[in-house]
């Protein structure tokens, strides 16, 4: 029967559409004022895209003859997009939970760094892993992010920081993209530390020179789908000139630039990125107001991560400058072994809270403004007909309980939806 709708969401008491005019980013007032229908419906039809999305009484009768393969009652419920996380290094052997104690003894993340730790001891861990490993845990923690109600995330590689452990990370990445439901779109970070014995000059040239012809082959022939470039531009990281040259090259070979610039030292990156057109700069913890200028002119995302500032005790990214300004706010997670956090809607308290977002602003940053700043917001980040049946049902008769109820998102997603798919189902009743 493909000629079935796949799915129908009807009688939600309220659907958050986020935007409802094509709208690829939304920035200041649009975010403060979202899109929410109540008492409505969502159609997807058989291709796993929304047919439709509207007051339950006009889906009704427009679909009255219609038949579907899955109906979920939401009466008493709310539909959300699925959310975006915009940010994530989740393939990686070796935890750092030791690390983690260090830190809260005062240790900076430089000082972890400096002695052995940090990325260096993540990349040993990642070199010496088997692919079949790497591929296991990172379907666990993908499959852990789809239950907090993510839909879309970006991957990073970078713990290899040389040519074969770099490809073992964005092929197991490229695996987890054919076997899971959940949509990635996988970031080259080979950028992401000046590997051991060797200088940033050297470095940068084995980027340039082996790496990313090697990543331009894999892609002309099909092997590997990869989105984005990345470099960790950072005061004894890759300076300002590497950077420009790495991020350059990875434009050349049709990647989104989406770097992490500015975190622990200002660096000029924002501006750095601006001009040479990147979709995206996550952290942005030290930028200056020409920075902020700079994205907000350029459209360039700002991809914020409370998580990191939170757990290393930075100072906070400056978010309310940014909204004020213009600039298009994103959220991600940085899940990586610095910051093990699964969970958009812990993140999005996180932005409430520390980074005075509202939660209209902080729903906008997790969904339509993370799917822009991963290229991918005509067909994720939003309930608009033609998109991707991406969504959240949750058992709440307010959005804002996601974000409020901090750590329950656990108890307050019933389902998370994949192109109509079902993919979690979270039916906690338990008959005595």
């Amino acid at each position: 029967m493909s000629s079935n709708h796949r799915l129908l969401v009807k009688n939600a008491k309220q659907v958050v559409l986020i935007c409802n005019s094509g709208e690829k980013y939304l920035t200041k007032h649009g975010m403060q004022n979202l899109c929410v229908i109540e008492n409505g419906s969502v159609v997807i039809g058989s291709d796993g895209l929304i047919k439709a999305v509207g007051p339950a009484e006009t889906i009704r009768a427009q679909y009255s003859e219609a038949a579907f393969d899955n109906v979920i009652d939401a009466t008493g419920m709310c539909v959300l997009p699925g959310l975006v996380d915009a940010h994530t290094h989740p393939v990686w052997a070796g935890d750092r939970v030791h690390e983690f104690a260090m830190k809260l003894a005062g240790a900076t993340y430089m000082d972890v760094h400096r002695a052995g730790g940090g990325i260096h001891f993540t990349v040993e861990h990642t070199r010496a892993a088997a692919a079949l490993d790497l591929l296991a845990s990172l379907s666990n923690r993908l499959v852990r992010m789809q239950r907090a109600g993510t839909t879309l995330v970006e991957c990073k590689s970078g713990y290899g920081l040389e040519l074969r452990t770099e490809f073992k990370m964005l092929e197991v990445i490229e695996e987890a993209r054919r076997t899971l439901p959940i949509n990635i779109s996988s970031t080259y970070c080979g950028a992401h530390a000046v590997p051991k014995g060797k200088t940033v000059a050297e470095a940068t040239e084995d980027i340039l020179q082996v790496q990313l012809p090697r990543l331009k082959e894999q892609m002309s022939a099909g092997k590997l789908r990869v989105d984005n470039i990345d470099v960790f531009c950072e005061q004894g990281v890759f300076d300002l000139s590497s950077t420009r040259s790495i991020l350059q090259a990875g434009k050349n070979l049709g990647l989104n630039i989406n770097f992490h610039g500015d975190e622990l030292h200002p660096m000029n990156s924002a501006q750095l990125g601006a001009e040479l057109g990147a979709l995206a700069i996550s952290h942005l913890e030290e930028v200056t107001d020409e920075g902020i200028a700079a994205m907000a002119k350029a459209k360039t995302a700002a991809v914020l991560l409370p998580t990191t500032a939170y757990i290393l005790r930075l100072p906070q990214p400056r978010a309310r400058d940014m909204l004020e300004a213009g600039v298009i706010v994103a959220l991600g997670s940085d899940f990586n072994p610095n910051a093990y956090c699964c969970s958009m809607p812990i993140v999005m308290h996180l932005a409430c809270v520390n980074m005075r977002m509202s939660m209209p602003e902080a729903l906008a940053a997790a969904t339509i403004n993370a799917a822009y700043a991963l290229g991918r917001s005509h067909t994720h980040g939003s309930l608009e007909v033609n998109k991707h049946g991406d969504l959240l049902v949750l058992n709440t008769t307010r959005w804002e309980h996601l974000i409020y109820q901090l750590g329950g998102h656990q108890e307050l997603i019933r389902y998370v939806v994949i192109k109509g798919n079902v993919v979690y189902d979270n039916d906690k009743t338990v008959d005595l």
